[in-house]
């Protein structure tokens, strides 16, 4: 603690007020965050954040787009905590920024400090005198440490804040005007593109690019190791060289992939680091049955309608790289050591691009483009991936297998309850792998890529998150295989282990709640003492009308509850499911208590959009691989949900109540995929516990 209030983490690291904030005497306020636009709108609440601690109006905002060098390092924009962490270190920020401003203008008026006011960045006191922030305006005022010594506004004085405000983000997507760094067009631009090899572990045996070199355009072929590419004048001189290149290049196969019908034993045989994440003990003496069940989820892709891209310019020594990553700072660093460079030689900028939903090619085609710039000094070279290339070779989501058992008493309540996971890491990112796990190092030194390591529970954790339960048992276990070596390379994926932790736990607790003939909302109540996640079910079971739902023919009702991570935002969904032909999902009803909610408008549409997304996970989403690589590299063979599957979402946001602001962006996808397996179980009486819900999965779980 420096002063009245302590320093949020981000702060701490980056105590410089005006490295986050600047006050112009044009009327702007220019804000500085380390965390990045995803698409998420997170610029807009961080940007109503600011204007309500100021007390400027949201307009004046001006939210500057992340750089290394320039923004403060707040790590990466990952697990929905962005308003957690950086909107809490501006809203102390701003609040001792209005605090020295209050007392400048209290000397400047000659009037005591707590008779002025503000309204829109005018400071008035209470004789009527007058000035302004833009009078005011001084880069030494915030040339300073943060003191943690202004108070921010209780939530009572709130009026921008739980206010929809205009999206900062979306005019320009909206009129179609240039934003995203495929748009980006600097003078003297070239276009690069990567020749992949055709499976994992091929080796480049051959290469003629005499027929290449040839064709109108081509500046040059880029080879090191099996890393193979052409640099262009034009986009599509680019792609016919590719395309020649590749037909040029021989390659050596080895098959190295296991069956991937026969993934669930795979994994439940791979050697694994074994740890006991969590256990409660308490004296059994009522056990009455065991039960158990297993459940399973494939690799899953980013699947993003855009592959991710990037632009570089070498010269002088130096690398200005253009990219849609999460962590631009950390992918300096690794950039920086992947070529022997010094960070400070580096300047990262983001620009939005493509969705990731957590770790996917955007890391990757950065340090591709690095590649291709230092191949041609003093010339910014374009790349953009494949629709192949993203989905191949960008990381995955994990597969993995978890089984749940427990014992219970007479009456069904659970005694002991054992969560067990087989699954990899969900942690590959730039800065938690050594060397660093990009794609194109792998190719330049004929190298596997190693995932990191498990993140700590009170982080989340990763393969694990989610896995230790969120109900009062008497007594629990939580063990977690790890295995280090998957076959396909994982990363961060939306949700990461939370999803498959998720489905598992909440699929085996409508089975519990069947087998003891209790109505599932009952069974999960009866299990809950937390205040605010009993309210989040019975929410949603009295918006989806729970109790007057009338039985039909194919057509089911299913719940699932988690609180996210175990710590962020509680959410429970009810979803109603047909079954004809293949699994339609027709609604979903959603209860979300994220505590303090910034923006309604946004954090309903990030729940809207995670539960819409783990319904295409739910009903259509699998990897597809043969012994050598993946196949599924089209829409084709890695279909998505379409616009006219997409269901009817229902989403309420409970009432705030005093609760610190929790994460939204992440808690929808685990409660909606096990609401959609267990209202298929009550449309057509069949549990399915491997995902994806097809048809083969259904029939492949009917009893014979």
């Amino acid at each position: 603690m420096t002063g009245d209030t302590p320093l949020p983490p981000t702060l701490a690291a980056n105590p410089r007020l005006g490295d986050w904030l600047r006050i112009g005497a044009d009327g702007t306020v220019e804000v500085r965050s380390g965390k990045v636009e995803l698409g998420q709108g997170i610029l807009t609440a961080l940007a109503q954040m600011v204007a309500e601690e100021l007390d400027v109006d949201v307009g004046r905002i001006e939210m500057t787009a992340t750089a290394t060098g320039l923004s403060p390092d707040e790590g990466t924009t990952a697990g929905s905590l962005s308003i957690q962490q950086s909107g809490a270190a501006l809203r102390v920020v701003c609040a001792e920024a209005r605090d020295l401003y209050l007392s400048i203008a209290a000397e400047k008026l000659a009037v005591p400090k707590e008779d002025l006011s503000v309204a829109d960045g005018r400071i008035t006191g209470r004789d009527g005198t007058a000035t302004t922030y833009w009078e005011l305006a001084d880069e030494s005022v915030l040339d300073r440490p943060a003191s943690g010594g202004g108070k921010p506004k209780p939530e009572s004085d709130y009026h921008v804040i739980g206010t929809d405000a205009s999206r900062i983000d979306l005019p320009d997507k909206l009129f179609g005007r240039p934003r995203y760094v495929h748009d980006l067009q600097l003078d003297g631009m070239l276009y690069g593109r990567v020749v992949r090899p055709p499976s994992r572990g091929a080796t480049l045996t051959a290469l003629d690019d005499t027929p290449t070199l040839a064709l109108p355009g081509v500046v040059t072929v880029v080879r090191d190791g099996d890393f193979l590419a052409v640099i262009a004048e034009r986009e599509e001189a680019a792609l016919r060289a590719a395309d020649r290149l590749c037909a040029d290049a021989v390659w050596e196969q080895t098959p190295s992939l296991p069956d991937e019908d026969d993934l669930p034993r795979f994994l439940t045989e791979a050697p694994a680091d074994t740890t006991v994440v969590a256990e409660g003990q308490k004296s059994l003496d009522a056990v009455r049955r065991s039960w158990s069940a297993t459940y399973h989820r494939p690799f899953i892709a980013h699947g993003s309608i855009a592959p991710s891209c990037a632009v570089a310019l070498a010269g002088d020594g130096a690398l200005e790289i253009w990219s849609h990553s999460q962590s631009v700072y950390n992918l300096r660093r690794e950039i920086a050591r992947e070529l022997g460079m010094l960070p400070e030689q580096l300047v990262v900028r983001h620009v939005e691009g493509a969705g990731c939903y957590g770790h996917n090619g955007a890391d990757d085609v950065a340090m591709d483009a690095a590649l291709l710039a230092l191949a041609v000094p003093g010339r910014p070279v374009h790349v953009v991936w494949s629709r192949a290339d993203e989905l191949a070779w960008a990381p995955l989501g994990s597969a993995g297998v978890v089984r749940v058992s427990a014992q219970t008493a007479i009456d069904g309540a659970v005694l002991s309850w054992r969560h067990e996971i087989w699954s990899g890491t969900f942690v590959s990112r730039p800065g938690t792998t050594d060397p660093p796990a990009f794609l194109a190092t792998s190719h330049r030194d004929r190298t596997a890529m190693h995932s990191g390591t498990e993140p700590p529970l009170e982080r989340g954790g990763g393969t694990r998150r989610n896995a230790v339960p969120g109900y009062d048992f008497s007594s629990y276990e939580v063990v977690n295989h790890l295995i280090p070596e998957m076959p396909l390379r994982t990363s961060a994926l939306r949700s990461l282990g939370a999803h498959l932790n998720v489905f598992a736990a909440e699929s085996f607790m409508d089975e519990l709640a069947a087998q003891a003939g209790v109505d599932p909302v009952s069974y999960r109540l009866a299990h809950l003492s937390d205040p605010r996640a009993r309210a989040v079910v019975e929410a949603v079971a009295r918006r989806s009308n729970w109790g007057q739902w009338a039985a039909s023919d194919s057509i089911g009702h299913g719940i699932g509850y988690a609180r996210y991570k175990g710590s962020s935002a509680y959410c429970a969904v009810v979803a109603e499911v047909e079954a004809v032909e293949q699994v339609r999902v027709r609604r979903l009803t959603i209860a979300v208590d994220a505590g303090l909610v910034i923006s309604p408008a946004g954090a309903t549409n990030q729940i809207e959009g995670g539960a819409v997304q783990a319904t295409s996970w739910t009903v259509k989403e699998r990897v597809r691989f043969d012994r050598y690589t993946v196949t599924s590299d089209n829409w084709e063979s890695y279909p998505i949900l379409r616009f006219s599957e997409v269901p009817a979402v229902d989403v309420e946001l409970m009432a705030g109540d005093g609760h610190q602001p929790l994460g939204v962006g992440e808690c929808a996808q685990g409660p909606t995929t096990a609401a959609i397996a267990n209202a298929l179980c009550d449309a057509i009486g069949v549990r399915v516990r491997s995902l994806p819900l097809t048809k083969e999965q259904i029939v492949a779980a009917m009893p014979d």
